[in-house]
C-alpha cells in the first residue's frame, strides 16, 4: 500500500459486511439496483461487483429520475435498492424522496406502498479530502424530514441483518454508510 492509504482490518470487515449484504438482497428475485456508477465505474464502490448485470440499472446523473423510477418498481412488485454515491446528491432527489416516495401510503389513503431501500454514502475525506460538497452529512436533517426509518450503519456487525429486515419490510428505508469506513 502507498504511504498516503492503509487500509485497516475493520475498514475492510465494513466493506466486506456492505457487499455480502448486497450480494444477499441480490438472491431475491423482486430486487433491482438502480443508480449511477452501479454497472459501470465504482459499481457502487465495489459492493455490486458481484451483482447479475441484470439486475442493475445504470442511470445518467439525474437523482429525482432514479428516484421516481425506483418508486414505480416498487409499485409493480419489485424491491428496488436506490443508490446515491454520495450523501451530497440526495438533495437533488428530495422533490421524488419527501414529496412522493415518503407520502405515497398517506396520500393513497393506504392504497399504495413502495418499499425501496435507499444506500446513501457520506462520502470520504480519505486519501484525499474532495472537500465539503461531498463529504456532507444531512442524516438529521432528514430524519426530520422523513417520516421512513433511517438507520446508520456504524457497526459492522449491524450491517446484513439490517439490510436482512428491510427486505422483508414494506415501506420505505434508508442506510447511511460512511465512505471512510470502506
Amino acid at each position: 500500500m502507498g504511504k498516503f492509504w492503509r487500509c485497516t482490518s475493520k475498514m475492510t470487515e465494513y466493506k466486506n459486511a456492505i457487499k455480502e449484504a448486497m450480494k444477499l438482497l441480490a438472491k431475491d428475485e423482486r430486487t433491482v439496483f438502480i443508480g449511477y456508477n452501479v454497472a459501470y465505474g465504482s459499481k457502487g464502490y465495489d459492493s455490486f461487483t458481484d451483482i447479475e448485470k441484470e439486475k442493475l440499472i445504470e442511470t445518467p446523473v439525474a437523482e429525482n429520475l432514479m428516484t421516481g423510477i425506483a418508486i414505480g418498481m416498487a409499485l409493480e412488485g419489485y424491491k428496488p435498492i436506490l443508490f446515491f454515491e454520495r450523501h451530497d446528491f440526495m438533495l437533488i432527489a428530495l422533490d421524488a424522496l419527501a414529496n412522493h416516495l415518503d407520502k405515497l401510503e398517506i396520500l393513497s389513503e393506504g392504497e399504495f406502498q413502495a418499499p425501496v431501500i435507499i444506500r446513501t454514502v457520506i462520502g470520504g475525506t480519505k486519501p484525499i479530502n474532495p472537500g465539503p460538497v461531498h463529504t456532507q452529512d444531512f442524516t438529521e436533517i432528514f430524519k426530520k424530514l422523513f417520516t421512513f426509518k433511517i438507520v446508520e450503519l456504524r457497526d459492522t456487525k449491524e450491517i446484513i441483518d439490517q439490510y436482512k429486515q428491510a427486505l422483508l419490510g414494506n415501506e420505505p428505508i434508508m442506510f447511511v454508510e460512511w465512505k471512510d469506513l470502506y
